[in-house]
């Protein structure tokens, strides 16, 4: 952390873990009153997760029904307020101050529990990250829940790396699936959805004309690139096209993929002597988050059209944990960092000139930090919003989907429509409402160890057997 008038002391951090003795010890740093109201705030928390959790994967009430369905429909449709009664029945007398953590600028909830800067603003960042917005934005506080819920193995909130790296994903996925009969097709683009004129899906259409038939078709491509791309509009209903047309992809989000030669060497956490990593290598870490001041300032940069003079980064080190990711000494660092506009001010393009200047910037931060950083980089891949829709197809580069400024008790009273509807055509992935944040590297490739050098090998795409196809997009 880079502090003022410390009189050339050594620079402090925040180190929060599952501990909850040292993540006070820690916090008692910056205010003995804030370790004290942390495990208050922490069970606070916890208990909205275990409410609005489930609901993430419950159907909408429906309000067609109610309004305009027979008092059968209208009986049936009460079963779905039943998630939404067992949530409040958890939140009990405390429902007012939990709608507002759903509502409100996360810094009007951190305010209320806490008054040193450096820990809100370490909890602030997981109210913004992934997401176009500030601390001062109304509904910042569930993108902070949304982060906070789920968890790993059994440990609730906890991330995790996949093993390998995150092409071992891709094929622990094609593995199971070819064990179970699935065809695996790569570098087969879908042109359209077909159906018949009875409104059922019967399979899809190859960009080189060849049919492939199926009696479930499942897109893990974008809503947009689903429904207003592949599948023919005569089938949707014009409400539900005019609200996947208005969806919110802004992104704030370039990453950054570095390969270094040497473990980063923090100025308030130094290096062990022979070079091993230490817990907070282990961690995701926050820099240029000394207070949440400035990260409404990197966000309105943003919204001037700059990319931030002073962004946000979250660095991670999966070789950290798993050294098979790079060769010996070696390491591989991810640099999720915002906020970057997607179209820049003045009519600039996001040229070679423009992304390196700008990941120079986040290089010059990160030295600030851990001097000898730049020295160890031995390449770098540079993706802004628009490098993240033309590779990976996502609208706008936004990583997560959908924006996730909304309630979740909001979502629960979506209006289900009506049809017509292409039977046995499902959308499943980003979009939904619970998220799996997976990030890939770029270009449709993994790097992988291969004795002391880095080389590059290309993931499966997924298709289904003939009875289901699915359409990922990679």
């Amino acid at each position: 952390m880079q502090e003022e008038g410390t009189g050339g002391k050594v620079p402090r951090s925040l180190l929060l873990g599952t501990d909850m003795v040292e993540n006070q010890k820690q916090i008692a740093q910056f205010s003995p009153k804030d370790a004290q109201a942390f495990p208050r705030y922490e069970e606070f928390m916890n208990r909205l997760v275990s409410a609005v959790d489930p609901l993430l994967d419950t159907v909408p009430v429906d309000m067609v029904a109610f309004q305009c369905g027979s008092l059968l429909q209208r009986l049936k449709s009460l079963s779905t307020l039943k998630p939404l009664l067992q949530a409040g029945l958890t939140l009990g007398a405390q429902l007012p101050q939990y709608y507002q953590v759903l509502t409100a600028p996360i810094t009007k909830v951190l305010d209320q529990w806490f008054e040193s800067e450096p820990l809100k603003a370490t909890l602030a960042t997981d109210a913004v990250i992934g997401a176009m917005t500030s601390p001062h934005t109304p509904g910042s506080g569930y993108v902070l829940l949304h982060h906070v819920m789920g968890g790993l193995e059994g440990t609730p909130g906890a991330w995790g790396y996949v093993q390998g790296g995150m092409g071992a994903l891709s094929d622990a996925i094609a593995n199971s699936a070819t064990a179970h009969g699935a065809s695996i097709f790569t570098e087969k683009t879908v042109a359209k959805v077909q159906v018949n004129s009875g409104g059922r899906v019967q399979g899809v259409v190859l960009q080189d004309g060849t049919e492939v038939r199926s009696k479930v078709v499942l897109s893990n491509a974008s809503p947009q690139i689903t429904f207003l791309k592949l599948t023919p509009q005569e089938w949707l209903p014009e409400e539900f096209v005019g609200r996947i047309s208005q969806l919110d992809t802004q992104s704030p989000v370039t990453k950054i993929n570095v390969a270094i030669d040497r473990l980063p060497n923090f100025l308030a956490m130094p290096n062990a002597p022979g070079g091993q990593p230490l817990p907070h290598h282990q961690c995701s870490i926050h820099l240029n988050c000394e207070d949440t001041c400035l990260l409404h300032q990197a966000f309105q940069d943003a919204m001037d059209g700059l990319p931030s003079h002073r962004p946000m980064i979250e660095l991670c080190i999966p070789s950290s944990l798993d050294p098979t990711l790079a060769p010996p000494g070696c390491h591989v660092v991810s640099l999720f960092t915002q906020y970057t506009p997607y179209a820049l001010a003045g009519g600039k393009a996001w040229d070679e000139q423009e992304r390196n200047a700008y990941a120079d910037k986040v290089f010059d931060c990160i030295e600030a930090y851990a001097p000898g950083f730049k020295s160890s980089v031995v390449g770098r891949d540079i993706l802004t919003p628009p490098d993240l829709e033309r590779i990976f197809g996502l609208p706008g580069g936004h990583v997560p989907g959908p924006a996730l400024l909304r309630s979740p008790l909001a979502s629960a009273f979506q209006l289900p429509l009506p049809p017509p509807w292409p039977v046995s055509l499902w959308k499943w992935g980003p979009s939904r409402k619970k998220h799996y944040l997976v990030l890939r590297h770029p270009h449709n490739s993994r790097r992988r160890r291969h004795g002391s050098s880095w080389t590059q090998c290309s993931p499966c795409s997924l298709w289904g057997p003939q009875e289901y196809v699915t359409l990922n997009q990679l």
